[in-house]
């Protein structure tokens, strides 16, 4: 794995939450609507995965536990 490598897939989980979110802002229909809400919630879960390894991780810093208290308040909206 390169050493950035982890870095860059946690950078494109966690940023696309905003942009699902943005989308949905803008849906076509109610179901569009939820249907992006769905997949923002599996990114949200991807991205929370993701900080999990790098906290098992000796070559990542441990992440705060702020961050998954973060994730959590934006999986409530």
């Amino acid at each position: 794995m390169k050493k950035f490598e982890m870095a860059g897939q946690l950078f494109k989980s966690d940023t696309s939450i905003g942009a699902n979110i943005r989308e949905a802002q803008n849906a076509e229909s109610k179901a569009d609507f939820i249907h992006k809400f769905k997949i923002d919630a599996k990114e949200i879960d991807e991205t929370e995965c993701r900080i999990e390894l790098c906290k098992g991780s000796n070559h990542y810093p441990d992440p705060e536990k702020e961050l998954f208290e973060d994730l959590k308040l934006i999986n409530k909206v």
